[in-house]
């Protein structure tokens, strides 16, 4: 039986932040496959990609059939016709080689391509063309019907309807919510049927299925990741993320970053460049500076306007604290 390998085609990046949102059309060969697509950096590093962010690409190693689609992935001189990544449809096969009906008069050679047995966006484009001539159709009524009800409506009126509101950037305080939410998501994402997989250097096919136990230390502002086996606690994997002195703590995200080391892959850069917050709000633990010393540091219990206030019912104005730690989580230290 022929082997067969694994692609995937970055489609669109959720997060902003996220390794591969400029690298949109980009194919990478995929090591593992779990809740997330595993693959490989130009850098030789492993990284992660959400599913719903790209679509898979299985090929076989072997001459194409007139017909078949092939995926190039070894490309041969330096001719611009076509690159690593396209995929091109087989219109002749000649000896050692094939032509492609998207590229005129270019031989590729079969060393250059591997074959598409599946492939998700492919296999719906039949569905597409189907429904192209009938689609085309309902534009065209329904931009002739817009444009009738755009004349009844008043020209103004139907101009700042149909003209888009350009986006608003978010803001620093926006952007680290997102980046707190995508670290949580991750902590369940990266398992691959509710357990962890750290790979065995002896046998990569056949990885150490263990749990994660993160410690937690506020105070240090750290965040441990141990791997264990399963079946025997032993510690396979750890790894370690640590705040930055200026920088705002958040379990989350430190529990992000230590699984990503312990399980040997890329740590994402939004989760080491994470804005720092801008919004005091309740659970966060805040310092109280004034004329640059530190006062106090409390729990956040109650806000009310610009009054920030501790266990104690004692507050504090907004602009003289300054949040270090974010994670809302255990209180019992800051108490």
């Amino acid at each position: 039986m022929t082997e067969t390998k694994k692609y995937v085609r970055i489609l669109k990046a959720k997060y902003a932040s996220s390794w591969y949102a400029d690298k949109i059309g980009e194919v990478f060969e995929v090591e593992r496959e779990a809740n997330l697509y595993t693959v490989r950096r130009g850098d030789e590093s492993l990284t992660a990609i959400r599913k719903e962010d790209a679509e898979l690409i299985v090929t076989e190693k072997r001459p194409a059939k007139v017909g078949e689609r092939v995926l190039i992935t070894d490309k041969y001189g330096t001719s611009g016709e076509y690159k690593d990544g396209d995929i091109l449809t087989a219109d002749l096969c000649i000896g050692h080689a094939i032509t492609a009906k998207e590229v005129d008069l270019t031989i590729i050679f079969h060393s250059e391509y591997e074959v598409i047995v599946n492939n998700e966006e492919a296999d719906e484009m039949e569905n597409v063309e189907q429904r192209y001539d009938t689609a085309v159709e309902n534009a065209r009524e329904a931009i002739e019907e817009l444009r009738l009800a755009a004349y009844a409506k008043g020209f103004e009126d139907a101009r700042r309807e149909l003209t888009a509101t350009a986006p608003v950037e978010k803001t620093a305080q926006e952007r680290r919510d997102e980046i707190v939410e995508q670290a949580k998501a991750d902590i369940n994402e990266l398992k691959n049927r509710n357990f962890y997989e750290v790979p065995d250097a002896d046998n990569f096919y056949n990885p150490y299925i263990c749990t994660a136990e993160f410690i937690v230390n506020n105070q240090k502002r750290t965040v441990v990741a141990l791997l264990r086996g399963a079946n025997t606690s032993k510690v396979y994997a750890r790894g370690i993320a640590k705040a930055a002195p200026d920088d705002c703590f958040n379990e989350h995200i430190g529990k992000a970053i230590a699984l990503h080391r312990a399980l040997g892959l890329e740590v994402p850069d939004e989760y080491l460049n994470a804005p720092q917050p801008t919004e005091v709000r309740v659970g966060d633990a805040v310092k109280l500076i004034h004329n640059g010393e530190v006062i106090d540091e409390y729990l956040v219990v109650k806000i009310e306007d610009d009054r920030v206030y501790d266990h104690n019912n004692t507050w504090a104005p907004k602009r003289t604290l300054k949040i270090i730690d974010d994670s809302r989580t255990e209180v019992g230290e800051w108490l």
